[in-house]
């Protein structure tokens, strides 16, 4: 399917310039308006083979086997920090899009490629209820 792909691509660019090459005698000192209309049909035709070879090679691509689908992410709580889920984020690490705790900061920190900033984020009622529990 792929080959077949390709060489609808190549047939179809080679018609397109054919019907090019119709415009210097449609246009020249004795011009003929049959060539001009032959011309733009081979042209026309060539791009309609170009995009069926182009198509062709989107769906063959599309239905690969071995290539796994993206699955997607499950949506993260808001709230708390991105590592642990517990304690109230202090920092967001621009660089990693993760909000962090003092405590996961420390794993986390590395100067030369991080950029912190404080962090926005609220915690979670019910994770900060939880974690007063826990302590207690």
């Amino acid at each position: 399917m792929s080959k077949a792909s390709s060489w609808a691509i190549g047939v179809g660019c080679l018609l397109m310039v054919a019907g090019l090459g119709f415009l210097p005698a449609a246009f020249g000192a004795h011009s003929d308006p049959s060539l001009l209309g032959g011309g733009i049909c081979l042209f026309s035709f060539g791009a309609l083979v170009g995009a069926g070879g182009l198509y062709l090679k989107a769906r063959a691509l599309q239905s690969a086997p071995g290539v796994a689908a993206a699955k997607p992410q499950p949506k993260r709580a808001r709230g708390g920090c991105d590592l642990c889920g517990i304690e109230v984020p202090v920092i967001h690490c621009r660089v990693h899009q993760q909000h962090l705790c003092g405590e996961c900061l420390g794993n986390h920190y590395d100067p030369r490629s991080c950029a912190y900033v404080p962090s926005s984020r609220k915690t979670n009622p019910a994770k900060q209820a939880a974690r007063f529990a826990a302590k207690a």
